[in-house]
């Protein structure tokens, strides 16, 4: 019998390893969550406990939650307060370099993106509504070159969880990301563009990370404001924060219990 041809059995060797983790049950999840106002009822509901010796670079404000719940280890990192305004470090540069450094220090078996964000009345989405994200792409990265458009909008697949989706019996729909809370008319054209039902500031910057490095990402939303609605989304965003974020907590927690003790591909 002749020999297999060159690298044959170390990508046999790989694939095989590769199958093994996915079949093992998931043990390390890492929540990347924007705001600390959407995060806390998650630490109250887990009982995580803030980690004051940080595995992060000294002086960034980011922060991190962690504990065990039902064999899970859980994880909840915050971009934080920006240092000089003390507002939530939202949008997709901070959402980046969280992921990023919690990817490589905590080495999670799955990344779930939870939040909230707006949503199209036009697409079936209303307030308190929760959203498993079947794809993200940014709606504000306008490069009008050839293959740089395509780069600009950065269209990716979340992770495909068809079990959890019809275990919660939630909605599903397209995410699409940029870094201002309004909707200017080249966004809207952007938006349409990536037929997203709801537009947040940090998922495709996730997506983006997640991808770069390899880890199953999934994406829960919940809907603070309708953007094509006849209310201002600032005013409307505020209105029903806490109401929403308490969906959320709910829809999260549901998703938290049906990955306890199962694989990547049960999902």
């Amino acid at each position: 019998m002749a020999p297999p041809p060159h690298g044959e059995k170390s990508t046999k060797v790989k694939e095989e390893s590769t199958a093994a983790v996915d079949n093992r049950p998931i043990s390390t999840i890492l929540f990347i969550i924007a705001m600390q106002t959407e995060a806390l009822p998650l630490v109250n509901k887990f009982q995580l406990t803030e980690d004051v010796d940080s595995v992060f670079p000294k002086g960034v404000p980011w922060v991190r939650f962690y504990g065990n719940y039902k064999g899970l280890a859980i994880n909840i990192v915050c971009p934080g307060k920006d240092p000089s305004l003390g507002v939530d470090s939202v949008g997709t540069v901070s959402a980046s370099l969280v992921t990023y450094a919690s990817i490589q220090a905590l080495k999670p078996d799955l990344i779930i993106n939870a939040g909230t964000a707006g949503g199209f009345g036009a697409k079936g989405a209303s307030i308190g509504d929760v959203f498993l994200t079947s794809e993200v792409a940014f709606h504000d990265r306008r490069i009008p070159i050839p293959v740089f458009d395509i780069y600009g909008v950065g269209s990716r697949k979340a992770f495909s969880t068809p079990n959890l989706l019809k275990e919660l019996n939630i909605k599903a729909g397209k995410l699409s990301t940029g870094d201002s809370l309004d909707m200017s008319p080249m966004d809207e054209a952007s938006i349409v563009a990536n037929d997203a039902t709801i537009k947040d500031m940090e998922g495709a910057a996730v997506a983006y990370v997640a991808d770069l490095l390899k880890v199953p990402v999934i994406f829960l939303k919940a809907v603070t404001d309708i953007v094509d609605g006849d209310k201002p989304t600032a005013e409307e965003f505020l209105q029903n924060l806490a109401a929403v974020t308490a969906a959320l907590d709910q829809s999260t927690t549901q998703v938290v219990d049906f990955i306890s003790g199962k694989c990547l591909p049960e999902l």
